[in-house]
């Protein structure tokens, strides 16, 4: 790596001291690769002007600006492009900026005009069947042109991705664990999980072969897939395991990710990575929703509001109608809270109605594959139905109104009461009522007994409060039961891992020896979406 960037200095310093047509190829060539677009776009349009009669400089000065995100002179430089044997790789670039600047009729006009029995055709086809979210007929074309091309790495974490957005993410871990395994096993060099495991290894930086493995974008969405399944700890060893590389050299996506995931035990060092984000072009789309998304988790109402503000611009390109709805009514909460509860009203009273009416099709559907379809659409749309519940029940928990928040949680039981978000926050109404410790018990225990075996992957809160609970009502054995079986899970952790810190049996005790739990909250019901597209 040292290597390579005493030798592109010293390719810039001849580039700017002569018009030596090799050193501008080479420093060309060599940037493109290691994903510095816009200087490879600078040595492609001296070459092109210095040898005009050479179509190819003007063809890779165009395809540098795409690369570059400069969409507009990419399309500029391409209709310079006048050689018939350049034609087709003319119209591929063109479908690209197009692709690239969202117009994806504009770039399905241009790829239906290439010789359709080619696999590129299937792979740019795919793409765009992705974007209209016809995920199993992308994930058909991927399959098809894998077939006529032989095994290729992009190719299989378009497949992964198509199935993740279908959320089969056994199938989609299939194909992730296939490519990594490939680029082990061909590419040893690459360092994959050596910092997961302690070792200290220098930046691979962004090489060519690197692309060409398809590893970072593989870890990201491996990343996304245990995000998913709540599986934080599997979605922070996804991001370690990548090959290694600088603060400097890190890809949005990876940077988006790495913020989200480190929210918890980093949040200003994660806000201040999504605040960059936002001021670079392109980001990965869901970075501005997920920023104001957790400025409103972390109760910055001011900086949320301040960012909406600065970059209304994005809010219709970036944020869904639903999202831009439930951050206003947040945001409302902070002057107007009676005005806030009427809009997230307004939204469950719609999100209710879709939902009764997806029951109803259920009733009707008369193959699996509707049916299958209709299940995927009901639980998407009651992930946005508890969050929205959950803020409008936060309105009256924050003044301590807590019969209130039961008699909306009750109003939603038809719909909610299989969800474990909702069964956790009914729990603790039900506890911080002091005189319903019955029937708190009745919501905490099957989370608990859900996750006995691993009984530190629960809540301390929730143990604790449990506890109480069997105190409060002359069940002391349980609790007793409940205790011992926290402490062993926690002697068997400091034993097998003797750095980490584990507090739940100190906070179970402080909790009983207080009477009340510390600052039981209402739980958070959406996770932030992660970024990933398929490769054009």
């Amino acid at each position: 790596k040292l290597l390579w960037q005493g030798f592109r200095k010293h390719l810039k310093f001849c580039r700017g001291t002569t018009n030596s047509r090799a050193a501008l190829s080479l420093l060309g060539y060599c940037c493109f690769h290691t994903q510095d677009f816009s200087t490879a776009a600078d040595c492609y349009e001296q070459l092109s002007l210095l040898h005009p009669e050479v179509e190819e400089y003007r063809l890779y000065h165009a395809q540098a600006l795409a690369r570059a995100c400069c969409y507009p002179e990419a399309m500029k430089a391409s209709f310079l492009l006048d050689n018939p044997s350049t034609y087709t790789r003319m119209i591929k670039l063109q479908a690209a900026i197009k692709y690239g600047e969202e117009e994806y009729s504009a770039a399905k006009a241009l790829v239906e005009q290439l010789p359709q029995e080619e696999p590129d055709y299937e792979v740019k086809m795919g793409c765009l069947l992705y974007r209209e979210e016809q995920y199993e007929e992308a994930r058909r074309r991927f399959t098809s042109a894998q077939q006529a091309l032989g095994y290729q790495p992009d190719l299989s974490y378009n497949m992964a991705l198509c199935y993740y957005s279908m959320k089969n993410y056994s199938a989609a871990l299939k194909h992730i664990a296939e490519i990594i395994e490939r680029g082990i096993r061909e590419h040893p060099e690459l360092s994959v999980g050596m910092t997961t495991e302690g070792v200290e290894v220098r930046s691979v930086g962004n090489t060519l072969t690197l692309q060409q493995t398809a590893l970072i974008e593989a870890f990201n969405l491996k990343a996304a897939v245990q995000f998913q399944l709540r599986n934080l700890e599997g979605a922070q060893d996804a991001l370690t395991d990548m090959p290694p590389r600088t603060d400097e050299e890190l890809d949005p996506v990876t940077l988006h990710n790495q913020a989200l995931l480190n929210m918890e035990r980093r949040p200003s060092e994660g806000f201040e990575k999504l605040a960059f984000l936002l001021q670079q072009d392109p980001f990965p789309p869901v970075t501005f929703g997920n920023l104001l998304l957790l400025y409103c988790k972390y109760e910055y109402f001011d900086l949320a509001a301040d960012v909406l503000a600065e970059n209304a611009h994005l809010t219709y390109r970036f944020l869904s109608p639903y999202l831009y709805e439930f951050l206003d009514a947040m945001l409302t909460c902070q002057t107007a809270p009676e005005e806030a509860f009427r809009k997230f009203d307004d939204m469950n009273g719609k999100l209710t109605e879709q939902l009764r009416k997806l029951v109803q099709d259920f009733r009707l559907a008369r193959d699996d594959q509707g049916l299958k379809k209709g299940v995927q659409e009901y639980d998407q749309l009651l992930e946005r139905y508890i969050p929205v519940l959950m803020a409008q029940a936060k309105i009256y928990w924050s003044r301590d109104n807590f019969q209130m928040v039961e008699k909306i949680f009750r109003k939603s039981v038809e719909i909610c009461n299989e969800h474990d978000t909702w069964k956790l926050n009914v729990a603790h109404v039900l506890f911080m009522q002091e005189n319903k410790y019955k029937e708190a018990i009745g919501f905490y225990e099957p989370i608990v007994k859900k996750h006995y075996d691993n009984i530190l992957n629960v809540s301390a809160v929730v143990l604790a409060n449990l506890c109480v609970s069997y105190i409060m009502t002359s069940q002391n054995e349980e609790a007793e039961e409940l205790m011992r079986k926290i402490e062993k899970e926690e002697e068997q952790i400091s034993y097998d891992a003797p750095d980490k810190k584990v507090f739940h049996l100190c906070i179970v005790n402080l909790v009983i020896g207080w009477g009340q739990t510390p600052g039981s909250t209402l739980s958070a019901a959406s996770s932030p979406c992660w970024r990933t597209c398929p490769n054009t």
